[in-house]
């Protein structure tokens, strides 16, 4: 891989299921993986699609929520990010195993960066 490649979807929905059912029963997709909260992560087998569980508790609104890059080295990524005038990419909060970094665009749109793709670990690309 010499550039940076968009692998990653990701959209919060109300009722994830029902959307995970409409992606794999219409569109072929496959679910590889549930959390505890209901989110689905589906595959077309080159792009992953985020369905994120919507929460009465939480702050984001449905729709659009994020994208996600496969880089080669996200440090060297994130230095690159961070020369365009943005803040550099950082840690994320999250127990989900697909993306180690976020990082925002100068419009302040959220993106993931990973160095190892964005399936769980032991599923390959």
């Amino acid at each position: 891989m010499t550039r940076p490649r968009l692998r990653h979807l990701a959209f919060v929905v109300q009722d994830a299921k029902r959307m995970a059912d409409f992606y794999r029963d219409r569109l072929g997709m496959e679910v590889f993986h549930q959390d505890p909260d209901g989110s689905h992560f589906l595959t077309d087998g080159y792009v992953n699609l985020a369905l994120i569980q919507q929460r009465l508790d939480g702050d984001v609104a449905t729709g659009f929520n994020h994208f996600g890059f496969e880089v080669e080295d996200v440090d060297v990524t994130a230095d690159r990010i961070a020369e365009a005038g943005v803040p550099r990419a950082v840690a994320r909060a999250t127990d989900r195993p697909f993306a180690e970094y976020r990082a925002i665009d100068p419009e302040g749109n959220w993106f993931d960066l990973s160095a190892h793709g964005f399936l769980p670990p032991g599923i390959a690309d």
